[in-house]
């Protein structure tokens, strides 16, 4: 029987309750990657390299026979990267450019052991309604939208804003779980 230790290399708590809805028996490990798009880098890549950067990097935080697994979910509008947002202004600005339109999610997920490495990347299409100045304002009051890619969380309030997605709801969140699944039986 294989008992391989799994870690999540992720401070997230979506993260942590998607693995855990999975039945999964893990720890947590936080490392500390720095999240800079390199000049003419993809989206897709910048979001694969991203994964991969917090996997090796919890690897390094733990034992030889742990199994890591990385993930990152960036928003895409038009080929640009939409981050966090630095203040109300930021955020302001993402969300009229998502207003009444479509973007893409991708979230990429790594998983590594001593000797092995393997990456998949999700990206679901999501449609948003038309948003108004008050209810940008409003959900900007609500403090959700600080820490979030794009500045939103289609699990929260800015659900609300979401009028279609096709793909994955769960990797929109942060992990996609049967991408995740069948990735994690393959080193489990």
């Amino acid at each position: 029987m294989n008992h391989k230790k799994l870690l999540l290399a992720s401070g997230s708590p979506r993260r942590r309750e998607l693995l855990a809805q999975l039945g999964y028996d893990f720890d947590i490990v936080v490392p500390n990657v720095q999240e800079q798009r390199q000049t003419e880098e993809s989206a897709q890549d910048y979001v694969l390299r991203l994964s991969e950067d917090k996997a090796r990097a919890g690897l390094a935080m733990a034992n030889s026979d742990a199994v890591v697994l990385g993930s990152d979910t960036i928003v895409v509008l038009n080929e640009q990267v939409l981050e966090k947002p630095q203040d109300f202004a930021d955020a302001r600005r993402m969300l009229l450019q998502l207003s009444n339109t479509n973007h893409q999610v991708m979230t990429a997920v790594t998983v590594v052991s001593a000797d092995r490495q393997r990456s998949i990347l999700v990206t679901t299409e999501v449609w948003f309604k038309a948003l108004s100045e008050p209810e940008i304002e409003h959900y900007w009051q609500t403090g959700e939208p600080c820490d979030k890619a794009g500045s939103y969380a289609i699990q929260g309030l800015g659900g609300r804003f979401v009028t279609r997605i096709e793909g994955s709801y769960y990797a929109v969140v942060g992990l996609p779980l049967y991408e995740t699944d069948q990735l994690l039986h393959e080193f489990l």
